[in-house]
C-alpha cells in the first residue's frame, strides 16, 4: 500500500461509503422514522466531503456539501423523507459517485438540476421560515432546557493547516448543530518574527446551545482527531442565555479580543444567522461531563488497524498463484519419496505436504468475501425496476454471511442482474393481475445463498406468474429451433431460454426483447464451472438455482486413468466408486447401471477420449451428480486424490467442451480436469437419443 496512489485510496474508501449511503437511503424509504438510519447517510456524505476536500477533489466537496444542507430539513425532523425524496438523493450520490470515479463524464448542469429537485423536495410541505424569527425564536420548552449543550474546548495541533484542515470549517459545521458562542484564546501567539504563518496558534472555547448528542460532534471532528485535543463538558441550565440576544452576547464577550481572532469570529458565527434552531428529540441521558483524552482514542484507532488491513487484490491473485506453485512442487516431492526407501525424506515430505496443505487453506480463506457484499448492490437494482415499471416488489435477502471466493463473487454480479431484471419485468405481474388472482399487490423477490458441500447454492425466487411453458415452446418452433409436435418435457422446452437470442417478450424496451440476458447468465456460470437448476410452478412463480464451486483456484480432485492419459474429477461432483461388473459390461447397447435399484446412465471415457490399447480386466466407474441427475464415468484406473492448482486452457481449446482446465502434476505431467456439467448433459443427450431409437 506504500505505493499506492492517495487519490485511489480514498475513491476506494469512497466506494464503500457510497455503499453504506445508499443502503440508509434504501433503508429509510421503507423506515422514514428511524433516526439512525438519517444520521448514518449523513455521517457517510460527512465523511466523503472532509475526504473529498482533502484529496483535492473540490467540486465533490461542494457539491456533498449543498447535499447535506438541503436535506438538513430531514435531519432535523421538519419533514418526512418520501420515496421522491429518496430517489433524488440516489441520484444525487451517482452524480458524487461519477464526480469521483469519471469526472470528465459529468457536467455542472446535471448537478444542478439534482440539487435543484433535492430544495424543491424538502422544501415542498412548508416554506422556510424566516432568519429573523427563527434566531428570536421562544424559549426552550422544560423537556429541552435541562439538555443546554455542550461546553467545548478546542486545541488543534500546530500542523494542521498544513494538512489541507482549515478550523474555520470545522467551526461553521459546528455551528450548524446549533447557536454557538465562540471565543478565541490568543495565549499562544508568539511575536510577528517568530510566527510561522503555515502553524495555527489559536485555540477555540465554545458554547453549543444545542439538544445534540456527543457522536453529532464527534462527526464534526472525526478528520482531525488525531491532530487536536477536544474536551466536553455539559452546559448547566443556568449557563444556558435566551435565544433573543445571542448576536448582542457575542459581540460582548468578543468586543476585549485582539484584531486578529475577529475574522474567525465572523466565519464561526455567521451560521448561526444562517441556519435555524435544530427542534431535534430529547437526546439520551448521559454524564454531566464528558472528557474525549488522547491516548483513549489512540488506542481505539489501534485496534480497527489490527482487525482489518487493506491489500490489493492483485497482491492476493499474486499470493494464491505463488500457492499453487507451491502445491505443485509439493506434490512432485511427494512422489520422488515415495518411490525411494529414505524414511527421512519421507518424513520431510509428509510435513512440506502438511504445511502446503495449511498454507493453501489459509491463502483461500483470505481470498473469501462474504457473499452479502454482492446482494447488497442488488436492492438500488429492484429500488429502480419496481419504480420504473409500476411494480411494487419487496426484495428479502439471507445467507448473507456464505463466503465465496472473491473471483467468484465478481463473475457472479451479471448473472444475478440479468436474473433479478428478468424476474421483475417478465415474472411478477402487474399490480391489477395480482389483485385478479387473490395475490399481493407487492411481489416479492428472494435471493438467497447457501453453503451445500464444496459448492454454493444461490438461488433467485419470484412469487409471480411462473413460466408460459406454451408461449416458450410456440416461439422455440417460430424461431425453427424444435419441430412443430416433437415431443419434450417442460424441463427440456424451459432450457431454450438460455439459447442465444431467444426472447418471449412481445416487445424491444430497455429491459428485455434482445434475448442476451438468460445466454449470458448460463456461458457465465459454466465458464465457473457452475450449473444452473431452473423450477416453476404456474400462478406461484420461478425458481433459479446456481450451484457454484467454492472457489475457481484450487480443489480436491479425484485422479483418474483412461488408457494412457490421467485426467482429473473435481471430487466435490464425486457421490461414490464401484467396479463395473461383467452384466455390465455385456449391456454395451444400454450404457445403464443398477445401483441399488436405481438405473444410472454411464459413459465410457475410453471411447470419449478415443483412447488406444486394451482397457483394463477390472474397469471403475465413479458415479458423479448435479443437482438431482446422476451419471456414471468408466475409468480403467482410480488412481487416487489429489490436490488441483487449476490452469486456464488456452483459447486454441475453447471448442473443447468437455474440459474445464488442467494442472501439473507431480511428475510434471499434465492432466485435463473434466467439466462435470458437460459430461452430464452428454449423458442425457445419449439417453435421450436410445430412447427415440428404441421408439422408432
Amino acid at each position: 500500500m506504500s505505493g499506492m496512489d492517495p487519490t485511489e485510496v480514498f475513491r476506494q474508501e469512497a466506494s464503500e461509503l457510497f455503499e453504506v449511503l445508499e443502503g440508509a437511503l434504501l433503508d429509510l424509504g421503507q423506515r422514514p422514522d428511524d433516526r439512525e438510519l438519517v444520521d448514518s447517510a449523513f455521517r457517510a456524505l460527512h465523511t466523503i466531503k472532509g475526504s473529498g476536500a482533502m484529496f483535492g477533489f473540490d467540486k465533490v466537496a461542494s457539491f456533498t456539501h449543498e447535499f447535506e444542507t438541503a436535506f438538513d430539513r430531514v435531519r432535523k425532523g421538519e419533514i418526512r423523507p418520501t420515496q421522491e425524496l429518496i430517489s433524488v438523493a440516489l441520484a444525487a450520490k451517482d452524480y458524487i459517485r461519477a464526480l469521483i470515479e469519471d469526472p470528465q463524464s459529468t457536467d455542472d448542469i446535471i448537478g444542478e438540476a439534482i440539487l435543484d429537485d433535492l430544495k424543491r423536495f424538502v422544501s415542498a410541505d412548508q416554506p422556510a421560515a424566516p432568519v429573523v424569527e427563527i434566531a428570536e425564536a421562544p424559549a426552550l420548552a422544560p423537556a429541552e432546557s435541562k439538555q443546554a449543550g455542550w461546553h467545548l474546548h478546542l486545541e488543534f495541533e500546530s500542523h494542521i493547516l498544513r494538512n489541507g484542515s482549515n478550523p474555520l470549517d470545522l467551526l461553521e459545521d459546528l455551528c450548524k448543530l446549533g447557536p454557538c458562542f465562540v471565543v478565541p484564546i490568543t495565549d499562544g501567539i508568539p511575536f510577528l518574527d517568530e510566527m510561522d504563518p503555515e502553524d495555527c496558534y489559536l485555540k477555540w472555547d465554545v458554547k453549543l446551545h444545542a439538544a445534540c448528542d456527543k457522536d453529532a460532534i464527534d462527526d464534526v471532528f472525526m478528520f482531525v482527531q488525531d491532530e487536536m485535543k477536544l474536551t466536553l463538558s455539559r452546559l448547566e441550565h443556568s449557563e444556558a442565555p435566551a435565544p433573543a440576544p445571542l448576536f448582542q452576547l457575542l459581540d460582548e464577550e468578543l468586543a476585549p479580543a485582539a484584531e486578529m481572532p475577529a475574522p474567525v469570529v465572523e466565519a464561526a458565527a455567521a451560521p448561526v444567522a444562517e441556519q435555524p434552531v435544530a427542534k431535534q428529540p430529547v437526546a439520551k441521558a448521559e454524564p454531566k461531563s464528558e472528557s474525549k483524552p488522547e491516548p483513549k482514542s489512540e488506542a481505539k484507532r489501534d485496534d480497527r488497524g489490527i482487525a482489518t488491513v487493506r491489500v490489493q487484490a492483485e497482491r492476493l491473485d499474486e499470493l494464491m498463484d505463488r500457492v499453487g506453485e507451491l502445491v505443485i512442487a509439493q506434490a512432485r516431492l511427494t512422489q520422488l519419496a515415495s518411490s525411494g526407501s529414505d524414511l527421512s525424506i519421507k518424513m520431510i515430505a509428509e510435513e512440506i505436504e502438511r504445511l502446503a496443505s495449511s498454507l493453501r487453506d489459509t491463502t483461500m480463506g483470505a481470498r473469501m468475501v462474504p457473499i452479502g457484499s454482492l446482494f447488497g448492490r442488488f436492492r438500488r437494482l429492484v429500488h429502480d425496476l419496481s419504480r420504473d415499471l409500476s411494480k411494487p416488489v419487496e426484495f428479502v435477502t439471507s445467507g448473507e454471511d456464505t463466503e465465496l471466493d472473491k473471483t467468484m463473487i465478481e463473475c457472479l454480479a451479471d448473472p444475478l442482474v440479468h436474473l433479478i431484471r428478468n424476474a421483475i419485468d417478465h415474472g411478477i405481474e402487474d399490480t391489477a393481475t395480482r389483485t385478479a388472482n387473490g395475490k399481493t399487490e407487492q411481489g416479492r423477490i428472494e435471493l438467497a445463498a447457501v453453503h451445500s458441500g464444496a459448492q454454493v447454492l444461490v438461488t433467485v425466487k419470484d412469487n409471480g406468474g411462473g413460466l408460459n411453458t406454451a408461449r416458450i415452446r410456440a416461439k422455440a418452433e417460430e424461431q425453427g429451433l424444435i419441430a412443430a409436435g416433437a415431443v419434450l418435457t417442460d424441463h427440456e422446452i424451459h432450457q431454450f431460454l438460455f439459447h442465444p437470442g431467444f426472447s418471449t417478450a412481445q416487445t424491444i424496451s430497455a429491459l428485455s426483447g434482445r434475448g442476451v440476458g438468460m445466454d449470458v447468465v448460463k456461458r457465465t456460470i459454466e465458464n465457473m464451472r457452475g450449473t444452473i437448476d431452473l423450477s416453476t410452478r404456474p400462478g406461484q412463480g420461478t425458481t433459479v438455482t446456481l450451484r457454484l464451486p467454492l472457489t475457481l483456484a484450487i480443489i480436491e480432485g479425484l485422479l483418474i486413468r483412461v488408457g494412457e492419459g490421467r485426467y482429473i474429477i473435481p471430487l466435490s461432483a464425486v457421490e461414490e466408486c464401484i467396479e463395473l461388473t461383467a452384466e455390465d459390461e455385456r449391456s454395451r447397447g444400454r450404457n445403464f447401471l443398477n445401483v441399488r435399484g436405481n438405473l444410472v446412465p454411464f459413459l465410457r471415457l475410453r471411447e470419449i477420449m478415443t483412447a488406444s490399447g486394451a482397457p483394463d480386466r477390472h474397469q471403475k466407474t465413479i458415479i458423479i451428480s448435479t443437482g438431482e441427475t446422476h451419471v456414471g464415468l468408466v475409468a480403467d484406473q482410480i488412481i487416487g486424490n489429489h490436490q488441483t492448482v487449476i490452469k486456464s486452457l488456452s483459447k486454441l481449446h475453447s471448442d473443447v467442451t468437455i474440459f474445464s482446465g488442467a494442472t501439473i502434476l507431480g511428475d510434471g505431467t499434465a492432466a485435463l480436469i473434466l467439466d462435470v456439467a458437460q459430461l452430464v448433459a452428454l449423458a442425457q443427450s445419449k439417453v435421450e437419443k436410445q430412447h427415440i431409437s428404441e421408439a422408432a
